[in-house]
């Protein structure tokens, strides 16, 4: 007898959990799963090849697990050579070759994509996504009528929904909330983060590597040295370790940046979250668990903590809330392209160096490289939203829109007006230095402003602030800077313009700086 499922349950490479509600709705007797590679979501942006690499990996381990598990699971490759090329595609063709009355979705990542679903020749039933712990709903209520959306409200009410690092009485524990003034240490010299954990490739990675390697070529970015997790066992390893040699000491030092050291104490697991393969509430618990039998610092879990209930759901809150039109904001009226030294890393700006030459080398940067050294640039340059925004979605292995947009074009860009944010990122070199080693194998000579030698983002800072005076000089929190600004004499405020505009002047001529 030909087995003709009565329900099919669509399944994306970004949702690789077993918990996933899509699976409360259909029964893997009578059901069946279908999971495609297609070449439109590698290619919509670049992606870097790391970032491929372990989507399909994880995609091929995962519908593996779904059948030892008795689940019948329809799974198209990329060389397949009926495949369609893209998610609404392979819908239609296998509706049209098995029949089924039902296709189930959970809620997508991406609102390119789940438009393009909801908008599709096939009816579907979606399901919310429970990975989460605030539902797209519920963010749009706790938002309501604000004019302006603060994470750390958002983040106390879920400290408080959730119980995590709180007293019986309601208080947080430690009596505050938000321990992030703790969290700014420059790495002291000789301090080095732990070795990293490391995964070997099996049959089934070689093989997405070897077919990506082929298909993706023309991508920026390395695929040599790939060793990511792809499975749900390999990530909690990685989680592991992270716990046990690198969160002590993650609170101090989150933000510090330093020559040949990419990961430092970062846990490196957001790709995996991302996809599936770890869940929210295991880590926080994790988290939360280890500060109370005394093996890490309150800073340090109410830091990572912060991040996971805090930072996390509130950028997809608002990726939800305001899409599609959050996409096309361009508040500061940002026109340049981006440098062509972002996809390739040749700058003699050594901190940008290091920063973007990780990125092609790994697909990872950490949250302050990316915020205050490869975004703080953009920003200075004034480079058009969309382009930064795409770079971002194309080089870093845990971007998908949901986080990557809000974080990009809300956090360092500034170019929702401070609808995420209340002030823009800008910072000169002095920030670079104050944080990092790279200032030291520099060409360029930070305590400097102008002059051919003078540091970049010193000139770029100020012509930032002048530029921008109209819209952001009342902003309390730039009133300092723009104090600073109105003591400097005139012959200073006209070099740092005219530096400033000479360094523009070369990156719209298509010169690296």
């Amino acid at each position: 007898m030909t087995y003709k499922p009565r329900r099919l349950g669509l399944l994306l490479g970004d949702q690789l959990s077993f918990e996933l509600s899509l699976f409360d709705a259909l029964d893997p007797e009578r059901d069946a799963i279908l999971m495609a590679e297609v070449d439109q979501e590698a290619r919509y942006v670049p992606h870097h090849p790391q970032k491929i690499v372990p989507i399909f990996s994880a995609m091929r381990h995962f519908a593996q697990a779904l059948r030892e598990r008795g689940w019948r699971v329809i799974y198209t490759t990329l060389d397949d050579p009926a495949n369609s090329g893209n998610i609404v595609g392979e819908v239609e063709r296998w509706h049209v070759t098995l029949g089924y009355p039902e296709v189930h979705f959970t809620e997508c990542g991406e609102w390119r994509l789940e438009q393009a679903l909801r908008s599709g020749k096939v009816s579907l039933t979606w399901h919310e996504d429970h990975r989460f712990l605030c539902s797209r709903d519920e963010f749009a209520r706790w938002a309501g009528a604000r004019r302006q959306l603060r994470m750390e409200h958002f983040y106390r009410v879920m400290r408080q929904r959730t119980g995590l690092l709180m007293e019986p009485d309601g208080r947080p524990v430690g009596g505050t909330w938000n321990l992030d003034s703790d969290n700014r240490k420059p790495l002291p010299r000789g301090l080095h983060g732990p070795f990293p954990a490391r995964f070997e490739q099996d049959g089934i990675t070689r093989d997405v590597m070897q077919l990506v390697g082929k298909r993706f070529d023309d991508h920026y970015g390395r695929l040599e040295g790939f060793d990511y997790p792809v499975t749900h066992i390999q990530a909690q390893e990685l989680w592991q370790h992270f716990l046990e040699f690198s969160l002590p000491a993650f609170g101090d030092y989150q933000d510090a940046m330093a020559e040949g050291e990419p990961f430092l104490f970062h846990a490196r697991i957001s790709a995996a979250l991302n996809i599936g393969l770890l869940d929210v509430r295991q880590l926080a618990s994790d988290v939360e668990l280890a500060y109370r039998q005394g093996l890490v610092p309150l800073n340090a879990a109410e830091g990572f903590i912060r991040q996971l209930i805090g930072w996390r759901e509130y950028v997809r809150g608002i990726y939800w809330l305001r899409m599609p039109e959050y996409a096309q904001l361009n508040a500061l009226g940002n026109r340049r392209p981006l440098p062509e030294f972002y996809w390739t890393g040749r700058t003699d700006m050594r901190c940008m160096a290091q920063a973007i030459g990780q990125t092609l080398e790994f697909g990872y940067a950490h949250h302050i490289q990316r915020l205050m050294v490869t975004g703080n640039f953009a920003l200075l340059a004034g480079i058009a939203p969309p382009a930064i925004c795409d770079w971002y979605l194309a080089v870093y292995l845990d971007a998908f829109e949901w986080v990557e947009l809000p974080n990009t074009l809300g956090m360092v860009m500034h170019a929702d007006g401070g609808y995420l944010g209340s002030k823009p990122y800008c910072a000169s070199g002095r920030y670079i230095q104050r944080m990092s080693d790279h200032c030291g194998a520099c060409r360029y000579r930070v305590d400097q402003a102008t002059g051919e030698d003078a540091c970049p983002f010193n000139a770029l800072y100020w012509h930032f602030l002048m530029r921008h005076r109209e819209r952001l000089g009342a902003n309390p929190r730039l009133a300092m800077a723009y104090r600073n600004l109105q003591r400097m004499d005139e012959q200073r405020s006209l070099a740092l313009r005219q530096r400033g505009e000479a360094l523009l002047a070369r990156l719209d001529a298509g010169q690296a700086l």
